[in-house]
């Protein structure tokens, strides 16, 4: 990234301007989060499948203990943590728009060279899914009880269970919302340096209440995508990457670059 760049942001107290974005732009955004996936689709699988395994791992464990219906809540918790993982596949896109070959290696390489603003967001995504978790154990504790469940109770839609995850989802909502609004944009402009922490934040909180029902329309798209990614677990390492390219180059129309690179 530019070094002058990165020192205009961090010292001079550079305002950054949101710009206002239609579904449109959403649409034209996830086309081309496709676009960049068929472009780049082993690095981009390949970084994708961790996030499966692990999803993979999470759902066996919750049928293993019978208490399969925290599997949504888990998996709607991954939209909490999931703003602050996809610094990955912004550098993929980065290394692919500078006309080179990504590799699942620089990927990785992303958080090691992240920024330590970046670094605490997803300290507070993190806390914020420990919360979220908690909320739902305690939920499904009232509603459910100790009664074992396995992963059928999804086909056969039983009654305490949906009503939990009605409830589940009204409850994760408020932490969604606020999730979405600190780190939509903040992640990416951290990850590009072109902020500092406060600013980042302050710009990303700005932007969404700025446009706030198409942020709305633009978090339910990802909600609901990852959600049923992960409870298909093959698609998330498809719908993933898309969304991920899409969320970069939505990140790009709110808060464009100039023609010489500056703000």
């Amino acid at each position: 990234m530019n070094a002058a760049l990165t020192e205009e942001a961090g010292t001079s107290g550079t305002v950054l301007t949101a710009q206002k974005f239609s579904t449109a732009d959403i649409t034209d955004a996830l086309a081309t989060g496709w676009r960049s996936f068929r472009a780049m689709p082993a690095a981009s699988m390949a970084f994708a499948s961790l996030f499966a395994l692990i999803g993979l791992v999470l759902l066996a464990a919750v049928g293993e203990f019978g208490i399969s219906p925290m599997a949504l809540p888990f998996a709607g918790g991954f939209m909490l943590v999931g703003p602050a993982l996809l610094t990955g596949f912004f550098r993929l896109a980065a290394i692919f728009a500078e006309g080179r070959k990504p590799r699942l290696f620089d990927a990785f390489a992303a958080f090691v060279h992240a920024p330590a603003g970046l670094w605490l967001v997803a300290l507070i995504c993190a806390f914020l899914f420990l919360i979220w978790i908690t909320d739902a154990a305690i939920l499904y504790t009232v509603i459910i009880g100790g009664e074992q469940r396995d992963l059928a109770w999804l086909i056969s839609l039983q009654g305490q269970a949906v009503a939990f995850e009605l409830w589940g989802m009204l409850m994760g909502s408020v932490l969604a919302f606020i999730i979405l609004a600190i780190s939509a944009f903040s992640v990416p402009l951290l990850h590009e340096r072109r902020a500092s922490l406060v600013q980042a934040v302050n710009a990303s909180v700005r932007a969404v209440f700025t446009n706030f029902l198409t942020c709305i329309a633009w978090g339910l798209v990802l909600t609901g995508a990852t959600v049923v990614s992960i409870v298909l677990l093959p698609l998330l390492t498809l719908v993933l990457p898309v969304l991920a390219y899409a969320s970069f180059d939505l990140y790009r129309k709110v808060f464009p670059l100039l023609e010489n690179g500056r703000k």
